[in-house]
C-alpha cells in the first residue's frame, strides 16, 4: 500500500471548511464524512479529515489553538502550471478564503501564493519545474 497523508484539521464552520477545499481541488469521501466531520482527498494519497472542534476535541486533551493569530504549520500543494496558481487562489478566495496572508514568490523556476482558509490555515500554492534550477555544487 502507498503512503497517504491526512491533514486532520479543526474547524469552526463545518460546511465553510468543506467548501474551500472543494475550492482547492478536493472531493468529498462520503464513506469517511457525517455531520461532525468531511473527508476531502486532494489526490489520491492526500487527504484533508475536517472536523469540527467537538468531534477534533476526542483525538487529543490540548487545546486547540487559534491558527489566526499563531502560525502553527504551512502545508504546501502543488498545482500542474504556473496559471495554476492564481486560478487555485480565486477559487478558494471565490470560497471563504483569504488570498496572500504571506507574501508571493516567484524563483522563476517556481512560483508560490498562500491562501488562508476560513479558520486561518495557511496552504501555500505551489508550482515548480524542476529542471529549472541547478543542484548545488
Amino acid at each position: 500500500m502507498s503512503k497517504m497523508i491526512f491533514v486532520n484539521l479543526p474547524v469552526r464552520d463545518l460546511a465553510a471548511a468543506t467548501a474551500f477545499y472543494v475550492a482547492l481541488g478536493g472531493e468529498v469521501n462520503p464513506q469517511f464524512s457525517d455531520e461532525q466531520s468531511k473527508s476531502v482527498m486532494l489526490s489520491e494519497a492526500i487527504g484533508v479529515m475536517l472536523l469540527t472542534h467537538d468531534r477534533y476535541g476526542q483525538f487529543t486533551q490540548r487545546p486547540i489553538g487559534d491558527a489566526r493569530r499563531e502560525s502553527q504549520a504551512l502545508i504546501a500543494l502543488t498545482v500542474d502550471n504556473r496559471d495554476a496558481v492564481d486560478a487555485t487562489l480565486a477559487k478558494t478566495t471565490a470560497a471563504g478564503g483569504r488570498a496572500d496572508p504571506n507574501p508571493a514568490q516567484d524563483h522563476g523556476f517556481m512560483v508560490s501564493r498562500s491562501v488562508e482558509d476560513p479558520d486561518g490555515n495557511v496552504w501555500e500554492i505551489v508550482w515548480m519545474d524542476p529542471t529549472g534550477f541547478a543542484p548545488p555544487a
